[in-house]
């Protein structure tokens, strides 16, 4: 039997989005703490930069934009942007006068 022939074998541990993949994941960032996290992502972030070019992210959103808009239409687009303007000037509003209520 080739490698190819072969039947994928599951990685061990908790499948993901499991209640004990959750505690797993916790207990890893108690061991190593948020800036562990936070350099080996920058690190993954900077060799995916080196080998597809800075592009790649326009390439990739666009093409996440585009799944998006297939999946919810257009108008999903005019809903969100509308709640972030709400959002945006209810905190602003909030900001000017803090007795302002909600």
């Amino acid at each position: 039997m080739t490698n190819e022939e072969q039947p994928q074998r599951r990685k061990p541990g908790p499948r993901p989005g499991t209640e004990a993949a959750k505690r797993g994941g916790q207990a890893a960032r108690e061991k190593y703490g948020h800036e562990f996290f936070s350099k080996i992502g920058k690190m993954g972030g900077t060799i995916v930069r080196e080998r597809h070019g800075s592009d790649h992210y326009t390439r990739i959103g666009r093409q996440g934009g585009e799944q998006t808009k297939a999946r919810h239409g257009a108008e999903h687009y005019a809903r969100i942007g509308k709640i972030g303007g709400l959002h945006r000037r209810r905190n602003y509003d909030e900001a000017q006068d803090p007795k302002a209520t909600k």
